[in-house]
């Protein structure tokens, strides 16, 4: 039954879905022919070729070669055209912050790292946010005006009711009431903020460990200790933006904590977080400890650990793995989750060893027994969730044909 322009069912609209359908599967595998998407979407020829035609009018395709190794002339070949839109993520941290430019394809274009040591800058976070941007987006060769959408990941989580930065006090000038506003006023493109460890779960979810899964947890120890929870295939942020701040879980092994939120830490974050490490090699008798930041110092040891055959070692391995399945015990007997991605310098530098060990303690300690994996996204994990963030949205409004 024929609807009312712009409804489900009339010809815009099918066509819109059509086209979307080709778009993706350009960005899925790259270069294919009319006739290949003819397949793939169970379109006929000539409606193939009008889709084609259609979208490379509109510049959201580009004809780049033909088949090769055939007998007779080689097929067109098309793929979605990289310039038709780009995206900006930004990972921000007390050290610095991190930009990169995306087109709409996924590529990276530009990226740029500006040090913001603490209050020592004196440089306002808006200016810092916007000269982060303005670096990443001069390397890509473009302009602000060329991005359609820009994603920010921070430590902790923006209060949705308040505005306010809650859960990171440890980032100097990022807890203004009026910070969104400011940036809405001085950014000339849409932007969202998210968590980090949230960003991380995001990029795993699109393009590593947990693909194809819709109820995961993925456990973060870096600079703390953090989980995000994937429900149903959607982020859980929780109603202050808080889910997944594990750092302040109570657990056994440590002291109760009270007034977490100005202590700035919990149970589980000095029992297993990346700060816990060195001490807990000191007190197995282990020499050679890294100096530096814990952050790097704990990932040499735990990767040490996980090569290194001697009884000091094996016994820090096992130790770590044992405060690790403590709080995660507490995290799927509420949950129940399908997998738990272990993501995060201090825990991805044990790589198989210390996964092992950590599944092993969990089954010994929780009725329910997801399966554990060690994350897939190793390079700047929280901005390429940011990127990814930006793209599904910006990728949403520019393949729109239906307008």
């Amino acid at each position: 039954m024929a609807g009312t322009a712009g409804t489900p069912g009339t010809p815009r609209v099918l066509r819109a879905m059509n086209d979307r359908a080709a778009l993706d599967l350009l960005l899925e595998h790259g270069q294919l022919s009319r006739t290949r998407i003819g397949k793939l979407t169970g379109l006929s020829k000539p409606t193939a070729s009008q889709l084609l035609a259609r979208l490379e009018a509109a510049g959201l395709v580009l004809a780049t070669g033909t088949t090769e190794g055939r007998p007779g002339p080689g097929a067109q070949l098309y793929e979605v055209n990289p310039a038709a839109g780009y995206a900006a993520g930004l990972d921000v941290t007390p050290q610095r912050i991190l930009a990169a430019v995306a087109d709409i394809t996924g590529r990276t274009v530009g990226r740029f790292e500006l040090p913001t040591p603490g209050r020592r800058t004196g440089i306002p976070v808006v200016r810092q946010v916007t000269d982060a941007l303005d670096g990443a987006v001069k390397a890509a060769g473009l302009t602000r005006g060329d991005v359609h959408r820009l994603v920010i990941g921070t430590p902790g989580a923006f209060d949705p009711t308040t505005g306010r930065l809650r859960y990171a006090s440890h980032l100097p000038g990022w807890h203004s009431p009026t910070l969104l506003e400011e940036l809405a006023a001085a950014l000339p493109m849409p932007f969202e903020y998210e968590n980090d460890v949230n960003l991380v779960a995001l990029a795993e979810q699109r393009l590593g460990a947990a693909r194809g899964h819709a109820d995961f947890v993925l456990l973060w120890n870096q600079e703390g200790l953090g989980a995000a929870l994937v429900l149903g295939g959607r982020l859980h942020r929780g109603w202050t933006g808080g889910a997944g701040e594990v750092g302040f879980l109570p657990v056994p092994g440590t002291p109760l904590v009270r007034q977490v939120t100005k202590a700035n830490s919990g149970g589980y974050q000095e029992l297993a977080g990346s700060q816990a490490v060195p001490r807990l090699a000191r007190d197995l008798g282990i020499e050679d400890i890294p100096t530096g930041p814990y952050t790097e110092a704990a990932a040499q040891l735990v990767a040490r650990a996980a090569r290194t055959g001697d009884e000091p070692h094996r016994d820090l391995l096992r130790a770590y793995a044992t405060r690790l399945a403590t709080g995660l015990a507490s995290l799927v007997s509420v949950l129940d989750p399908e997998l738990v991605v272990l993501s995060g310098a201090s825990l991805t530098s044990g790589g198989e060893p210390l996964r092992a060990l950590v599944q092993a303690e969990l089954e010994e300690l929780a009725a329910s027994r997801p399966r554990l994996v060690v994350s897939d996204v190793r390079e700047d994990p929280v901005l390429r969730g940011a990127l990814e963030s930006a793209l599904a949205t910006t990728r949403d409004e520019v393949f729109d044909t239906s307008r």
